[in-house]
């Protein structure tokens, strides 16, 4: 008997993201490095668990998730104004650059410039899938 996906596994899957109009966001086959997904430990929303259980090594499965259960709605909170002086050449503030910002403690965190007003940007440090359906294939390679 093959061994099957359960509640606390260990995976490592292919996997392709895809929008709602159809384009793909992301794939891990573009590099051929599978990701390795933990089971049972909060970092993967319970709606992405339930579609995996149960799958086998070679299996295949396409299922769509809502924006709160693949990666969360978009949180105002997370909307940053940044001083415009705080951008340079190497990371300009141009609509739609991604830029990544050093925190206290040397945690680095990726935000998303959404709007140039004056001497102000608004940086969106939301994931960039947040509040979308996301369409997921998974393609499992491992079971551990």
């Amino acid at each position: 008997m093959s061994q099957v996906i359960e509640k606390n596994s260990s995976i490592v899957a292919h996997i392709t993201m895809k929008l709602s109009d159809g384009s793909a966001a992301d794939s891990t086959k573009v590099n051929n490095k599978p990701a390795k997904i933990n089971l049972g430990n909060n970092t993967i929303s319970p709606a992405f668990e339930a579609e995996i259980i149960g799958l086998s090594v070679g299996d295949t499965k396409e299922f769509t998730l809502a924006a709160k259960d693949a990666f969360g709605e978009t949180n105002p909170d997370n909307l940053h104004y940044v001083e415009k002086s705080r951008f340079n050449e190497d990371a300009p503030a141009e609509v739609g650059n991604i830029i990544t910002f050093t925190q206290p403690g040397g945690v680095e965190l990726p935000g998303m410039v959404k709007e140039i007003s004056g001497d102000s940007v608004t940086v969106d440090f939301n994931h960039p899938l947040a509040g979308q359906e996301v369409t997921f294939v998974l393609e499992i390679v491992e079971i551990n």
